[in-house]
């Protein structure tokens, strides 16, 4: 019956997180294209609309999945049972953030976003780590998806710094990098030990992610070789993602492919910034490649996200809890 309402139209008792991660692409995509303009002939306007469209987008499906808590807490734990949805929170948060970002031209309320933000990332992560330890002992195992969790703090100084919350920035920051190490040593352990399913080989390329967003949040701060050290290893990371892009998507479409969007886009901004310290022409083709294999690539993931999650296929695929 419950899923029979939800198909009739009640889609917010079904909400599913695992949605927010394209969300954070999408912002990314938008944030990518206002700071090409700093370096390419293009429109502002153009990252302007895609931030538009990114904030809508993003409201939209955290206004649904506010109302499926509001109407009953505890749905929320329910949802945390799947290690994607645990990300999905996460991503919410890192989206919030990321809005600070999007918002700080309009000077609308920023320092409230950003700090809401931060606070709702604490709290996700807080979450997290306690779903984490109601799971039976030998489900307690690393998973890429734990880079958000844990690792989502990192973009805090991409509007904190420019708000002038330096201190803080640096906190998340160096927090981040503590966890991202944990995770990549745990996980690393564990592909050793075993392989890895073929629907969930495209969540491998969320590693991509906390590197560039390392590089971003460097260059920011001001720490110019810790910069350089994760913008190298992003594009190595970067071209070997790209060389089995193959093996990556043999199992066909599934929502893991969420986690080729925020990636992507946040190795576009690496590139830009790099070209704008002097990395000169394998940065700018960087630019080029990143620009044109993000824009549809987000874009179109991000149709097919709205349109499974209308068709209800999205909370099932995802098994969201039912409010």
């Amino acid at each position: 019956m419950k899923v029979a309402n939800v198909q009739k139209g009640l889609l917010w008792r079904r909400a599913p997180p695992a949605v927010f991660p394209v969300c954070l692409g999408v912002m990314g995509l938008g944030l990518a294209w206002r700071k090409s303009a700093e370096i390419l002939p293009v429109a502002n306007q153009i990252g302007d609309l895609i931030l538009g469209f990114a904030t809508a987008y993003f409201l939209w499906f955290l206004a649904l999945y506010l109302v499926k808590t509001l109407s009953r807490p505890k749905v929320v734990l329910e949802d945390l049972v799947q290690a994607p949805a645990r990300a999905g929170i996460a991503a919410a948060a890192m989206c919030m953030m990321l809005l600070a970002a999007a918002l700080m031209p309009l000077d609308i309320a920023v320092a409230q976003v950003w700090w809401c933000g931060v606070l709702l990332q604490i709290l996700a992560s807080a979450t997290v780590c306690w779903a984490i330890w109601q799971d039976a002992p030998a489900l307690r195992q690393f998973s890429p998806f734990q880079y958000l969790s844990f690792v989502g703090p990192v973009v805090g100084p991409i509007a904190g710094v420019s708000l002038g919350y330096v201190t803080e920035s640096l906190l998340l920051t160096l927090a981040a990098f503590g966890a991202f190490v944990v995770i990549t040593l745990g996980y690393g352990r564990r592909l050793l030990q075993a392989p890895l399913a073929v629907k969930m080989r495209p969540a491998l390329v969320i590693f991509l992610s906390p590197n560039c967003l390392f590089a971003i949040s460097f260059a920011l701060l001001g720490f110019e070789t810790g910069f350089w050290v994760f913008y190298w290893l992003s594009s190595l990371v970067a071209l070997g993602f790209l060389v089995s892009a193959a093996w990556l998507t043999q199992g066909g479409w599934s929502p893991a492919w969420a986690s080729f969007t925020f990636p992507v886009t946040a190795f576009v901004q690496v590139q830009i910034i790099a070209v704008q310290m002097g990395a000169g022409a394998p940065a700018m083709a960087g630019v080029f490649a990143g620009l044109a294999l993000a824009t549809p690539l987000v874009l179109i993931i991000a149709f097919r996200f709205a349109v499974e999650w209308i068709t209800g296929e999205l909370a099932e695929k995802t098994e969201a809890a039912i409010a």
